[in-house]
């Protein structure tokens, strides 16, 4: 068994403690536990494998992507193992334990000015900037760009592992729901769902002042859940596998990454937070019997809280 060998297959978790008193159910794959420490692992795996048999990347290749810091670990890790150099392009208002743990990985990275977000708080505009400087260093180094909005190799990798690992495990799951950043993980996992039982529900997360999807307009690009609603569509966003949507605030995903690591024992990130607060939400206003699957997207070591 090598490294690569542990991506894919996380756990479904009954959260037990966050689902009680509610009338249904909640679970969470634990994709904090992949080896890069967040689900990116599962497209940074499905990006390289399929570049090489595409012939788009070669041993010994460079590659270089634009991150947030969780894509960015992934590709580090999978790139050593194929003995590819890789270079992480990320804004500086991403959280410096990211920074440390790219560099951990054995990555090049290169941080970008903010354009107008905050420490901690990415907009689509610092996003925008760190991939035009990332698209120029792929060229210059006669580089792979991995260009995970655009690739579809993201949302291969949910299509063909996450969604079929859901089934296996809860085969009668009722809603799917998840953050959108890139949309990889939510638009794969939602489809191959749907193309087995079109009746389950997949509801997109989005923050309250930045819900592009949902609203169609950004009130404030600024929030806490890096890696997520960068204030823009994704490319490949696929409007009719969205049956609805959760917004969540700031303060309420603080207070429920700190249940989730007090209460439930998981030391999880803010995007996770995210999702299970959304997922509670929606079963408090359907009242009903419900079985909900969401994602805790990665670990709470990569912040600085």
């Amino acid at each position: 068994m090598s490294t690569l060998n542990l991506i894919h297959n996380t756990p479904l978790i009954f959260l037990d403690k966050i689902s009680a008193g509610l009338s249904g159910k909640i679970y969470a794959k634990a994709e904090h536990m992949q080896p890069g420490g967040s689900v990116k692992d599962r497209a940074a795996y499905q990006i390289i494998l399929d570049a090489y048999e595409n012939g788009s990347l070669k041993r010994g290749q460079t590659v270089v992507e634009m991150t947030s810091g969780n894509m960015g670990a992934g590709l580090a890790l999978v790139c050593r193992q194929f003995g590819n150099p890789f270079v992480a392009v990320m804004s500086e208002g991403n959280s410096p334990e990211r920074l440390k743990i790219l560099q951990a990985f054995g990555a090049e990275v290169i941080l970008t000015k903010q354009v107008d977000g905050l420490p901690g708080m990415v907009t689509g505009a610092d996003i925008a900037f760190a991939i035009a400087f990332a698209k120029d260093i792929a060229q210059n180094r006669n580089a792979f760009y991995a260009d995970q909005f655009n690739n579809p190799s993201c949302i291969r990798a949910h299509f063909n592992h996450t969604g079929p690992e859901i089934l296996q495990e809860l085969p009668d799951i009722d809603v799917f729901m998840a953050s959108v950043g890139s949309g990889g993980a939510f638009l794969g996992t939602s489809k191959y769902l749907k193309s087995i039982n079109p009746g389950i529900k997949c509801i997109a997360v989005e923050p309250e002042k930045a819900a592009i999807l949902k609203t169609g307009k950004v009130d404030e690009p600024k929030h806490i859940i890096q890696g997520t609603a960068y204030g823009l569509i994704p490319p490949h966003w696929d409007e009719k596998l969205a049956d609805d949507f959760i917004t969540v605030s700031d303060q309420e995903v603080m207070d429920m990454k700190k249940c989730l690591s007090a209460d439930q024992g998981l030391y999880v990130g803010y995007s996770a937070g995210a999702n299970v607060l959304a997922a509670k939400k929606f079963l408090i206003e359907q009242g009903k019997p419900l079985n909900i699957v969401t994602v805790l997207c990665d670990s709470g070591y990569k912040y600085g809280d």
